[in-house]
């Protein structure tokens, strides 16, 4: 019998089909469930981001992760010491304790604490709920990057954003799932909002916001010199080529995610030019928000939430802005950018009726040493740091664990990163023990095997 030509490159599933008569493949069949078959489907079908039904109901449809890469110091922002006052220049573990420079008051009807960095958030007080008590495993970017984002110090594994994307859909079929907006690259870059061995669909979409210009922030996706018609008809002939050609390689992932990027780029041509064109903001909105890139970034996060984009990420800035080494007054700097767009945002959800049902996350990968860093500065702190929550479900107008009397480390209501993530997806319906996804022989799910859901904190 004459052998069939071979198609190279080949997929695995393919080799192991035609090598050594196929007994490959039935070793492979094996390992195969009719659930891995069913979630295989389910990820290469036409709509992969259509909106699913959660594990039970939701406090929050949408999240927004306002991300401040670099690490901002708990101790100067939201977490009070006044026990460093008497301790200033006595040794503590890595160097000599440092009182922060700035002044905390007591803000809002709940007297929520937070440091004078941040004035026009404090006016929001009532609203935040400030965890005290996380901790990370490593005090390095890198690593504290991935875990942050991701759950998980290994490249590259599926983030946050992905697996929202993958477990609950979105609700708009003409904008991505899952937007982030960073002017540059942070440090890390792309594996911050991989996909990794999810279905590539699932994968975050950065936009530069430093280039807000609708026409170059996507010009990619506009064709020039066809009607919307004429596109139609193209695309239709190149979809229909390409899935002659993913029949013959049903695993290829790769070509799978390209046959639906073409469809996403064709459909965001009608609604993403207007989603990110912030010009068409009243004037007194853009000054409600403020000057600068981050503040434009939070002003495209509401337009993208209100459109039913499902999460949103707005980095603070390329490489890491809040990492105050030589000198913690550059978190002035940092918090005067920031502060008042946060404000702003909050606010202009709850007048749109959209803050009860998003979801807000603000925070760094970790937080800054109590002690000096030569005279000025602080060094990476992992063991105890401060995030906070707004929205979604969740109670505003308290301080949720502790550090010790000095920051060192949290000694209350301790969080871990798969705390939070347990908490967070919780909040937006899902049983995070049961969001998962079968790859190389073993469920993975981004908590891992850890996370408890911090129900105190659930309005």
């Amino acid at each position: 019998m004459r052998e069939q030509p071979v198609n190279w490159p080949l997929s695995r599933r393919e080799w192991l089909s035609r090598s050594a008569a196929g007994f490959g493949m039935v070793g492979l069949s094996s390992m195969l469930s009719q659930e891995q078959v069913a979630r295989a489907e389910s990820a290469l079908s036409d709509q992969p981001l259509t909106p699913k039904p959660s594990h039970f109901a939701p406090k929050a449809k949408h999240l927004v992760f306002l991300f401040m890469n670099g690490g901002p110091s708990h101790v100067d922002t939201f977490d009070p010491k006044p026990e460093l006052e008497k301790q200033a220049g006595k040794s503590g573990p890595g160097g000599k304790y440092m009182p922060s420079p700035f002044k905390f008051y007591k803000r809002g009807d709940s007297g929520l604490e937070m440091s004078d960095l941040y004035p026009h958030l404090g006016e929001c007080a009532d609203d935040l709920c400030v965890i005290r008590s996380m901790y990370t495993s490593t005090p390095n970017h890198e690593p504290g990057l991935l875990m942050m984002n991701s759950g998980t110090q290994q490249p590259t594994r599926p983030c946050l954003g992905s697996w929202l994307t993958y477990g609950l859909g979105t609700e708009n079929q003409n904008l991505p799932g899952f937007v982030v907006l960073c002017p540059g690259k942070p440090t890390v870059g792309p594996a911050l909002w991989s996909n990794s061995f999810l279905p590539g669909i699932y994968q975050g979409t950065h936009i530069n916001n430093g280039q807000l210009d609708p026409k170059k922030v996507i010009s990619h996706i506009n064709n020039a010199n066809l009607s919307p018609n004429g596109q139609r008809r193209l695309l239709d002939l190149m979809q229909r080529m390409n899935r002659e050609h993913l029949n013959d390689r049903p695993q290829d992932a790769q070509l799978e995610a390209r046959i639906q990027s073409l469809e996403m780029a064709y459909r965001m041509q009608f609604e993403a030019q207007e989603a990110f064109d912030i010009s068409r903001e009243t004037e007194t909105t853009r000054k409600q928000y403020g000057p600068g890139q981050f503040a434009d970034g939070c002003l495209i996060a509401r337009r993208l939430i209100e459109r039913g984009v499902r999460i949103v990420q707005v980095f603070y800035g390329g490489g890491q802005p809040w990492d105050a080494h030589g000198d913690i007054q550059d978190h002035v700097r940092d918090a005067k950018q920031s502060d008042q767009a946060i404000a702003a945002f909050i606010r202009d959800l709850k007048s749109r009726g959209l803050f009860d049902d998003t979801l807000i996350l603000w925070g760094g990968e970790f937080g800054r040493t109590p002690t000096a860093q030569g005279s000025k500065g602080r060094d990476h702190h992992a063991t105890g740091f401060s995030v906070w929550l707004a929205g979604g479900g969740t109670k505003g107008g308290m301080a949720y664990g502790a550090t010790d009397d000095l920051g060192v480390k949290a000694v209350d209501k301790r969080m871990s990163v798969h705390d939070l993530h347990a908490t967070m997806l919780h909040l937006l319906g899902i049983d995070h023990t049961k969001l998962t996804f079968r790859y190389s022989g073993r469920d993975f799910r981004l908590t891992d095997v850890h996370g408890e859901v911090a129900h105190d904190i659930i309005a």
